[in-house]
């Protein structure tokens, strides 16, 4: 990460957010506040008083059996202070009032498919807004494959997420991959422009001019050994698999890629990590820079 912006919760005087509600009619706490907040889990909500978030009528509670009498105001504060999110799959790398930048791992899906609901980018990151303030939410801005590492961004409202999604190639200044392909390309550097569609069995491949959708990919060779090359690839469209795709149509498919081509698999996962990520924050309009390192298994493969 090079540049940064004010993060959340740097202004001293701000007003704590919270929810204050009136008390209707006599009862207790806990049925209360599941009631009230029957949009979370009961989980999360039994946390908010472990954490002392919960107040009546002005006074910190964690019992869950604290009588309520009509006219009772409980407090729901969401100021508990920083909530920390660890995953072994994903890490998050940058978070403000509008996005959340994350690095993840291969093996995670970004958002939900018809088998995978709740192991996805998506699903992990909404758990772990709504610890702060249970209607925070998270909107997709765009995906990285299940079994392809690294920087990807969710927007933190639909404001932002329609902004971005509205102007993607003028908001994103560099989205940069690594890979490492089988074999060695003819060229030290090229640029591959070629139109691409997707078939019945969801397979994106090289079609005709005038078919498809064009993607543009600029590629440079960073290390090569003959039997496999580290490449840094530049996109200037974010097609599906666009990657993927254009380097089995170079005849030079990215190792672990069997489903693009691929004859190996010598680590195990597909080779292809989205290393650098730049944009425009949609808020400050301050150009914000985000890079990770290669990992170590692509650069000693093609070396």
């Amino acid at each position: 990460m090079i540049k940064r912006s004010q993060q959340r919760g740097t202004d001293k005087n701000r007003v704590p957010r919270g929810r204050k509600v009136t008390v209707k009619e006599e009862g207790t706490l806990l049925p209360f506040l599941f009631s009230l907040l029957n949009e979370q889990s009961k989980s999360s909500v039994k946390a908010l008083l472990a954490h002392g978030q919960i107040s009546v009528n002005g006074k910190v509670t964690s019992q869950f059996d604290t009588p309520l009498a009509a006219g009772d105001e409980v407090t729901i504060s969401y100021e508990r202070g920083k909530v920390e999110f660890n995953n072994p799959l994903l890490t998050i790398v940058w978070e403000d009032d509008d996005l959340i930048v994350v690095n993840k791992k291969e093996g995670l899906l970004s958002v939900s498919s018809t088998r995978v609901k709740e192991r996805t980018a998506y699903h992990l990151l909404s758990e772990y807004v709504k610890k702060s303030d249970p209607r925070n939410k998270i909107f997709v801005l765009h995906r990285l494959d299940r079994d392809t590492s690294g920087l990807m961004m969710f927007a933190k409202n639909q404001q932002v997420q329609k902004e971005l999604q509205g102007n993607w190639n003028a908001a994103i200044t560099a989205r940069t991959y690594v890979a490492v392909v089988e074999g060695r390309p003819e060229k030290d550097a090229d640029l591959i422009v070629s139109n691409l569609t997707e078939n019945a069995q969801m397979q994106v491949y090289v079609t005709a001019e005038g078919d498809g959708k064009e993607a543009i990919t600029r590629y440079r060779l960073l290390h090569s050994n003959g039997s496999y090359s580290l490449l840094e690839l530049d996109l200037e469209t974010g097609r599906k698999n666009q990657i993927r795709a254009q380097m089995q149509s170079i005849g030079h498919s990215i190792a672990g890629d069997y489903k693009y081509g691929a004859e190996t698999d010598p680590t195990g996962r597909l080779m292809l990590h989205a290393r650098r990520l730049f944009f425009i924050h949609p808020a400050t309009g301050e150009e914000m820079r985000f890079e990770t390192r290669i990992p170590d298994k692509f650069t000693s493969l093609a070396k």
